[in-house]
């Protein structure tokens, strides 16, 4: 995929909330050229899990997209399984933290972690 596709179609982006969390999460770790990897593994009890985290490391073939200060970056064999995905972030009664809708997800289990 080109830098011009990967700008038109972004694999999956991220809510005004989320963006802002992982803002002052990168913003607290105070290292350069971190962005907020985001992929799928084999695993969990609905057979694929997401996996979040911070990295450095940018590959040829990674999807990238910036939101504002974040870059998120998602790797070639996990694009598919998140495009058209969103990442939320909810600080509320119910607890905190982030969760992914994935219109890609058949379905999922009752952690949230993991889709099919």
């Amino acid at each position: 995929m080109t830098t011009t596709e990967q700008r038109a179609q972004p694999v999956m982006m991220l809510s005004d909330a989320a963006s802002t969390k992982v803002a002052q999460l990168l913003s607290d770790m105070d290292e350069e050229g971190l962005a907020l990897r985001v992929a799928v593994r084999a695993g969990g009890c609905s057979g694929l899990s997401y996996e979040m985290f911070f990295d450095t490391e940018s590959r040829s073939d990674d999807h990238e997209v910036t939101f504002g200060s974040v870059t998120v970056r998602v790797d070639a064999e996990s694009a598919p399984h998140l495009t058209g995905a969103t990442l939320n972030y909810s600080d509320g009664l119910q607890g905190e933290g982030f969760s992914v809708d994935n219109p890609n997800a058949q379905r999922s289990c009752g952690c949230g972690k993991s889709f099919g």
